[in-house]
């Protein structure tokens, strides 16, 4: 069964960008000429998706107004908070948009090009509860490690620090809605401490390990990059 329903939280404030992309949410800043996000429209629609839930917040109204003139033929939904959630909050709240019984769910500011096709047919296939696609990266202290045994399944997370070595969460994921939002969470809430490191025994949580690449925008080195990667 493939899923074919994405959440993308846009609502990211973007401070560290401040000094590069002013007064804009963080998947709109542009790349050569292009808000970033249409890099992300683009990958989703590789895999079929075919109902795109936009979780917004922060100046919601410049991602209405790019993607409704710009995409009018895709099948869109607007999930708009009216106060920061977190990145849990803004999940569930979106999946009330969403008709599926799974769904993925991606960042707005960060492109990880996994091949949804075989996350989806591994996550199926260990019947997980939420799979995530991991990363290897070496020589780092941006980000976290994932530790997960023979099998994929997840068994620990590691805060972050200088790793010679290790898998990073790519910031997408596979997610069963309906054993997801049946949980009992707080109105704002975190997705990775409150959902991940919390029921990480009592869920099914995978991860999925792809070489693929992956660039996420998040601070003014990585977002100069894109520049010379990416083009129309």
């Amino acid at each position: 069964m493939s899923c074919s329903t994405a959440i993308v939280l846009a609502g990211g404030l973007g401070t560290r960008l401040r000094s590069v992309v002013s007064d804009l949410p963080k998947c709109m800043a542009p790349v050569n000429s292009r808000p970033f996000i249409d890099n992300v429209i683009r990958y989703l629609l590789q895999y079929k998706i075919n109902h795109f839930v936009f979780s917004v917040g922060y100046k919601a109204d410049a991602i209405l107004n790019h993607i409704q003139t710009n995409y009018p033929e895709l099948n869109i939904t607007f999930a708009i908070e009216e106060e920061p959630l977190g990145t849990g909050g803004a999940i569930r709240y979106a999946m009330r948009e969403v008709k599926e019984d799974q769904t993925f769910v991606l960042n707005g500011d960060t492109i990880f090009e996994t091949n949804l096709d075989e996350l989806n047919n591994f996550h199926h296939s260990v019947e997980a509860d939420c799979t995530l696609a991991l990363k290897p990266m070496r020589k780092f202290d941006r980000y976290g490690v994932v530790a997960t045994d023979t099998a994929g399944k997840v068994i620990g997370f590691q805060e972050k620090k200088y790793y010679e070595s290790g898998l990073i969460n790519g910031g997408i994921y596979l997610i069963e809605k309906e054993n997801f939002i049946r949980k009992s969470f707080p109105k704002v809430f975190s997705f990775e401490k409150d959902y991940l490191e919390k029921y990480l025994s009592a869920d099914k949580i995978y991860g999925y390990t792809s070489d693929a690449f992956f660039i996420d925008i998040g601070i003014p080195e990585d977002y100069q990059r894109a520049q010379q990667i990416f083009h129309d």
